[in-house]
């Protein structure tokens, strides 16, 4: 199986840290996170991984090098020339992912979850469509809306109080659930969603979701028992530290 982590970000959140040092290599609990999430994919049963890079891309090929025994097949999408965001980035890898024609997992590298990764990707395969997001119940001042079949329906700004698409109005039925930055694509319908949205350079994957409703299928998994934490801010990483570190 093969799977995209999206590395590449600058992790303004995280300074002084990435002042210095790429987001993907800030440790938790002693550890890389991106060491972390290789290693939560080779339990999954992913052997072929493709890293996106560009804030200090150097040190995270320098990583790699430096430990070639994870016992995964792993190449770099390289966007030193200009940050791409999620939506480009995976536009980007396309050529590295999609030659088999297989769907392929996309996570983010600040996340850390107990999610069965290989179970998400054969719940797309069975359910076909074009992508299928990891979502959750849990506190998020953005969501996701869906349908009673977990089709996606909007996206709403629970602060603002603003919805998206702007035709959209929320049924009864309709769950708001949060997105976990974990999801699974099939190349072939994303490719031609793209060209269909004439998308190139840097865009927002969610975005380009929203952009697919009624044309291409986008729905949602929710995970009852999904347990996330996403590190990429201080107060979590402090939480995922503390964590990790009681289990030495």
């Amino acid at each position: 199986m093969k799977a995209l982590i999206l590395a590449a970000g600058l992790g303004t959140r995280l300074r002084p840290f990435t002042l210095e040092h790429p987001k993907a290599l800030v440790p938790v609990g002693g550890v890389p996170m991106l060491e972390r999430v290789l290693l939560r994919l080779r339990a999954e049963g992913f052997d072929e991984i493709v890293v996106n890079v560009h804030h200090f891309a150097d040190q995270i090929e320098e990583f790699l090098r430096a430990n070639s025994n994870f016992g995964l097949k792993i190449s770099i999408s390289d966007e030193r020339g200009c940050l791409l965001d999620t939506g480009g980035a995976i536009l980007h890898a396309l050529p590295q992912l999609g030659g088999d024609e297989r769907p392929f997992l996309v996570h983010n590298v600040d996340i850390l979850s107990n999610a069965s990764l290989a179970n998400l990707v054969e719940r797309h395969e069975r359910g076909g469509g074009m992508a299928t997001l990891l979502v959750s119940d849990r506190n998020s001042s953005r969501r996701l809306c869906f349908g009673k079949d977990m089709e996606l329906l909007g996206w709403h700004n629970v602060k603002e109080n603003r919805y998206r698409p702007a035709y959209y109005r929320p049924a009864a039925a309709d769950r708001e659930l949060a997105f976990s930055g974990i999801h699974v694509v099939s190349p072939t319908a994303v490719r031609s969603e793209m060209e269909r949205q004439r998308r190139s350079g840097a865009f927002s994957v969610i975005d380009f979701y929203l952009e697919s409703i009624g044309t291409a299928g986008v729905s949602g998994v929710c995970d009852t028992a999904l347990e996330l934490i996403d590190i990429g801010k201080p107060e979590t990483l402090s939480r995922a530290e503390a964590m990790f570190s009681h289990q030495k």
